[in-house]
């Protein structure tokens, strides 16, 4: 009888591996193997790491429950107990903080800073990782419930860069917060329970549609015609005239304790009433509102959140209205960020230029992912793809790069030397063609300050639509990269 040790064929495979793989690369042509030494070209995730869409799949449940937190203030009300659970802290001003300490700081529920002191001084500037937390959506006026032919509406006006004609039709929740003379806040959700009612705009039926087909795509539906349907049942008594409106605000009386005043100083606001779901039979993408900038935002915050003893300070910022230009106390064109940063500078007894120069930040948005059902508005040789991993974005803005930050050759090189040495997947992409239109980040508003940046994030097919896809593989690859950089020991000479 034989007998095989399996120790020995285990040894005997790995030879044999070896060999052919030896004999592969003598058999190759010198133009073959030029080709692979100087020609850039990017791979897809699923044929270089077989093992990786497993994984991706088991960190993308935790990113889908993140993406039921769709409006600002619900991002972050989700993560403070995230990261007190992980051992944070409240950030305290002028309190100084060993190597290893995790802080956080909440700015008016809209924005927060995350922090993992570094081992190095803060005078050697720190690494930031700047996603945003708003996405387009339908905002209510300050006096929206109006009746008309025995139905109730609320006025909206649409944030952010929407196509008006998608938000038609689509079950839609309302969120956001209601703040009474008193000061107390009341947050609303309706629309995302199984038991909840959802809302909608209307749209006219096809039959009737012949002059609106006429119209452009912009005017179709427009920005005044995106009114939310919210009741059609009168309330009954008749000396009331508008029994419909006044039966809605009695309900909302009911139930939050607000009447019609208290829309004045309100943040409401409608988003589609979705929830996270799997794209694809084979699972490898996930669809939801929101990815923009959701998906960026989550990556950054684990990537914190897993950051141990890094050399550098990291200061992780989750920030508001990016949509709609970065402006406001709670946007990155503010001195939000730079304050915070003022404020461990002098505690530390550091000049906070000084900091600010010598610190380094990736802007963690998203990019446009190619779509062959409108290829023709990309350039296919500089423009991101699914399942290839996040993508570099050395500037953005339209044609001409007006608006945009445009990171340096030394920048791009050291977030490269980063993504190599720690096997990360990547490739680079501008948003489309040149002239077809584009788009900003936050880049240009941190780089004012000095700060080294680039924009660095994950492709998104149908971005600004109610319901966008992302690949599985591109969001943990984005975690790993994001990961890679606040924990990397090195800098480069600016």
């Amino acid at each position: 009888m034989l007998f095989i040790d399996l120790s020995d064929s285990i040894y005997i495979s790995a030879i044999y591996t070896s060999v052919v793989i030896r004999m592969a690369e003598k058999t190759k042509s010198k133009g073959k193997k030029l080709e692979e030494k100087l020609l850039f070209k990017p791979k897809s995730i699923g044929l270089e790491k077989k093992d990786f869409f497993k994984e991706s799949t088991e960190f993308c449940e935790g990113y889908k429950e993140f993406l039921k937190s769709k409006t600002e203030r619900e991002v972050v009300d989700y993560t403070i107990p995230l990261l007190k659970r992980n051992g944070y802290k409240e950030y305290v001003s002028g309190k100084k903080y060993p190597a290893g300490s995790k802080l956080f700081f909440n700015n008016r529920g809209k924005n927060l800073i995350m922090v993992t002191i570094g081992k190095k001084d803060i005078s050697e500037g720190v690494r930031i990782g700047a996603s945003h937390i708003d996405s387009p959506r339908l905002d209510f006026k300050p006096v929206p419930l109006f009746e008309d032919t025995e139905m109730a509406f609320m006025k909206t006006h649409y944030y952010g860069g929407i196509k008006k004609y998608q938000w038609s039709t689509v079950p839609l929740s309302l969120h956001g917060v209601v703040t009474l003379k008193s000061g107390k806040n009341i947050k609303v959700v309706i629309g995302e329970s199984a038991e909840d009612p959802v809302f909608c705009v209307t749209d006219l039926l096809p039959h009737l549609a012949r002059d609106q087909m006429k119209k452009t795509a912009s005017e179709v539906i427009t920005g005044e015609q995106l009114n939310i349907l919210v009741g059609s049942w009168p309330f009954n008594d008749d000396e009331v005239s508008q029994k419909v409106k006044l039966n809605i605000a009695n309900i909302l009386f009911e139930r939050y304790g607000i009447t019609e005043a208290d829309f004045l100083s309100a943040e409401l606001c409608a988003v589609p009433a979705f929830a996270p779901v799997d794209v694809g039979l084979d699972r490898s993408m996930i669809g939801a509102y929101g990815q923009d900038d959701s998906v960026c935002a989550y990556c950054n915050i684990m990537a914190e959140i897993d950051c141990k003893d890094p050399e550098y300070t990291t200061v992780t910022v989750l920030a508001d209205k990016e949509e709609t230009g970065s402006d406001g106390p709670t946007g990155l064109n503010s001195m939000f960020l730079i304050d915070f940063i003022e404020d461990m500078a002098t505690t530390y007894g550091a000049e906070l230029r000084k900091v600010l120069a010598k610190s380094l930040c990736i802007s963690c948005d998203v990019n446009s992912a190619y779509d062959p059902a409108f290829g023709e508005n990309y350039e296919r040789t500089n423009c991101s793809y699914l399942n290839h991993g996040p993508s570099i974005s050395k500037y953005g803005g339209g044609g001409g790069k007006y608006s945009t930050n445009d990171a340096s050759a030394e920048m791009m090189a050291f977030i490269r030397k980063i993504l190599d040495e720690n096997g990360i997947m990547w490739q680079i992409g501008e948003l489309g063609r040149v002239d077809n239109g584009g788009g900003g980040t936050v880049a240009m508003y941190i780089s004012q300050h000095n700060i080294d940046t680039v924009d660095f994030g994950v492709p998104v097919l149908s971005m600004h639509t109610p319901f966008e896809v992302t690949a599985k593989a591109d969001v943990l690859m984005l975690y790993l990269a994001m990961k890679a950089f606040y924990e990397y020991p090195k800098t480069f000479k600016k």
